[in-house]
């Protein structure tokens, strides 16, 4: 028999489900576009460098490996058009990853921008932009997008999309797992078969969206690229869109699954007498208990290794195509990365299903609470052997734990399932208590079985009075025919079902005591008001009242929710089991969503692995440092502007200051003296003097500047355009 809930009492429940979810969007709201994970580690020419002539090419190198096309390197002149040949090079060499495009001879001089674009190995994108010149830097140089691939409004939905696809897959496999191992029973219970089913509905509503997202998320990142059929395409020609189109097609797997689950699986473990026979089945006699126990054993078997199949498969989906797939030890990664996501989803998905049926079901049995005790046990200890292989490979090192986005997010995550497997200790202590209080109970309950029919009922008489607002009909008349119920389905307790009717309703009616042998359904209607309507239409059998129909379908479930909450609360061991778990399930939503959020983090490996390839430093403060700086002496020619240009801009190495004086129409401009001086004041260094060589009409250039530190410092020019007119103007300059 399908047991149904109380949907008026999930307010609670959803309101702390939200409350959690708003928390982890307040916390990892701002993680979006997620860091790519593969980085540029080198280019030829250098980013910031100014060349002799033109080079042949523009090469690339990266950390990991890359999918690229001809249109994934551009190289754009001074005024922004595309002068690289529009052909990908391919230069990879043992582990060297590293591709290039070619130039056409006879480059003029200026600013080149080469802005590509990339997806790494585990399928996130990854893009960027550096400058070189060719002879010397010009004024202008091309602009390039500001958004980065995987970001903006595609990358919010895709992000979203990965999220609800973890969650998805938890509930329906989790939520699968705990009604095959811990309680078969709950594959009746319509709150669990809606929790699964949502579950498998979730994950491949998802799973399409993504498999659409992924043409503007690698790309151009507009929506209207969704429709992109030759971007489509494409996508299914990557190991992403296979990863994907896999997930599908295991998914109608799935849904075959879970027909038999919740099929012939329900209806094999219903309560004897509890789904009716046929005439057919009656005359034939009952089923031999032994076939049914064996029917039962095999279904429980086949749909156990049919579902970790199924389950293994899903979870590969992920670890080919994420972070498993690529760095180190691949072939051992990605087992561990499946095991580590079937022991979160039989850990978290079962948590949800528990929660589900404390709530909106029958009273959950202690052996099958139990069960999944010891499921989520064995699921814990899988998750720590795991999780430390994974740490280790993706963090490496200690310091990185702490000086890297991925190893404090990694803390983070330890600290929640801290906190979740402190939580699910004081489950087991419910339900340790739930045990001893059930063998306690039981013969004391066998006891007074009888006794408590007139309590049980009054009890729901009062119950019911108060849900006559949605009903739609007076207290009086709800209070009356819940009586009238009562009555109807206990004869032998007729007059306590009066005395209940008469407690319910401050005006009770004198139709309410009718004797047993009164038709149950007929009785409480037709004996309302009998002063008022004393000769009431009967109601025809082939055509009932419709309205009538629905008031009573409504009482009836006002009567059933409140005796299922009345005996759900007067448990208060499951009281308590019923609290923690919703705890659980609280901190495990936030769990699920840093979960998502560190699989879109640049592995700390990676991270330091760049910076060690740039000296030290991030990619992105590898840059030129250019200021342009008006000055005025106050004499005759004393107007003009100083452009400074210090290449590569970077603490501990040897940059280059080159310095290029101009009068107000841009004309080049000889002054008698210049001089240059950088000062930190935070650390209180400097001035650090710098003295550059004349090499033209107002040019000067100073080779081996060293700047110890990096940080904000002050860059201090002096100019003197005679004997005695001269200005020193200050600027601020940031050094990585």
């Amino acid at each position: 028999m399908v047991t149904t809930g109380p949907p008026a009492r999930r307010s609670a429940v959803l309101r702390m489900l939200v409350v959690a979810v708003a928390l982890a969007g307040a916390l990892f709201g701002g993680a979006v576009p997620a860091s790519a994970h593969a980085a540029l580690t080198g280019s030829t020419p250098a980013q910031g460098s100014v060349v002799d002539r033109a080079p042949e090419q523009v090469a690339l190198t990266f950390s990991e490996g890359v999918a690229m096309g001809d249109d994934s390197i551009r190289v754009l002149d001074p005024h922004g058009k595309r002068v690289d040949r529009g052909k990908l090079r391919n230069l990879c060499s043992g582990a060297t990853v590293k591709y290039g495009t070619g130039l056409p001879p006879g480059l003029g001089n200026g600013t080149y921008t080469v802005a590509w674009q990339a997806v790494s190995a585990d399928s996130h994108p990854v893009s960027g932009a550096f400058t070189f010149s060719v002879g010397a830097p010009s004024k202008s140089s091309a602009a390039v997008p500001q958004q980065e691939a995987g970001g903006g409004l595609v990358g919010a939905l895709y992000g979203i999309a990965r999220c609800l696809a973890y969650a998805g897959f938890v509930l329906m496999a989790g939520g699968a797992a705990f009604v095959v191992a811990c309680r078969p029973a709950a594959a009746l219970v319509r709150s669990v078969q809606r929790l699964v089913v949502q579950g498998w509905a979730l994950l491949t509503g998802t799973t399409v969206a993504m498999l659409l997202l992924r043409t503007p998320y690698t790309g151009s990142g507009d929506l209207a690229d969704v429709f992109d059929l030759g971007g489509l395409q494409q996508v299914l020609l990557t190991k992403p869109g296979a990863a994907l189109v896999s997930r599908l097609l295991l998914l109608a797997a799935a849904a075959l699954f879970v027909a038999v689950l919740f099929g012939a699986f329900a209806r094999a473990h219903e309560p004897a007498g509890a789904g009716g026979t046929t005439d057919a089945e009656g005359e034939a006699g009952a089923v031999d208990p032994a076939e049914e126990a064996r029917r039962r054993k095999d279904l429980t078997f086949g749909l156990g290794i049919g579902g970790v199949i199924v389950a293994t498969g899903l979870a590969a989906t992920w670890a080919m195509a994420e972070h498993a797939s690529t760095g180190l030890q691949p072939a051992v990664a990605m087992p561990v990365d499946v095991l580590h996501l079937l022991a979160v989803a039989a850990w978290l998905g079962g948590l949800a299903t528990l929660l589900v049926s404390l709530y909106w079901g029958p009273p959950v049995e202690r052996t099958a609470v139990r069960r999944f005790s010891r499921v989520a046990f064995g699921a814990v200890v899988v998750l720590a052997a795991t999780g430390v292989y994974q740490s280790w490979r993706q963090v490496g090192t200690w310091s990185a734990l702490t000086g890297t986005a991925y190893g404090r997010l990694l803390l983070l995550k330890v600290g929640l399932v801290a906190v979740l497997v402190g939580i699910a200790w004081v489950s087991r202590r419910w339900t340790a208590r739930l045990g001893e209080a059930r063998v306690a109970e039981d013969p004391a309950a066998a006891a007074g079985a009888g006794g408590t029919a007139a309590a049980t009922d009054a009890a729901d008489a009062a119950d019911v009075a108060d849900a006559a607002q949605e009903a739609g009909e007076p207290v009086e008349r709800q209070s009356a025919k819940a009586a009238g119920k009562a009555a109807a389905g206990a004869p032998a307790a007729s007059s306590t079902a009066t005395a209940t009717a008469t407690v319910a309703s401050p005006d009770p009616d004198p139709a309410s005591e009718e004797t047993p042998d009164t038709d149950p359904e007929v009785a409480p209607e037709t004996a309302l008001n009998p002063d008022t309507d004393p000769e009431p239409e009967p109601e025809p059998s082939t055509d009932p009242d419709p309205t009538r129909a629905a008031q009573l379908a409504r009482q009836q479930a006002a009567l059933r929710s409140a005796r299922t909450k009345r005996l759900r609360d007067a448990d208060p061991e499951r009281l308590g089991l019923r609290r923690s778990v919703l705890a659980e399930a609280s901190v495990a939503v936030v769990l699920l969503v840093v979960t998502t959020v560190l699989t879109a983090t640049e592995p700390a490996r990676t991270a330091a692995a760049v910076q060690a390839a740039s000296g030290g430093q991030s990619t992105a403060s590898n840059q030129p440092q250019v200021l342009t700086v008006p000055f005025d002496t106050g004499g005759p020619h004393g107007k003009g502007t100083a452009r400074v240009d210090l290449d590569p801009g970077r603490s501990g190495n040897a940059n280059e200051l080159r310095l290029r004086l101009s009068d107000p129409s841009g004309k080049a401009m000889d002054v008698p003296e210049v001089k240059v001086s950088f000062t930190q004041k935070a650390k209180k260094l400097g001035p650090l003097p710098v003295v550059p060589r004349h090499t033209g009409t107002g040019h000067w250039r100073a080779s081996g500047v060293q700047l110890p530190v990096p940080g904000q410092w002050q860059l201090s020019l002096l100019v003197r355009t005679s004997d005695i007119d001269q200005v020193t103007e200050i600027r601020n300059v940031k050094i990585g």
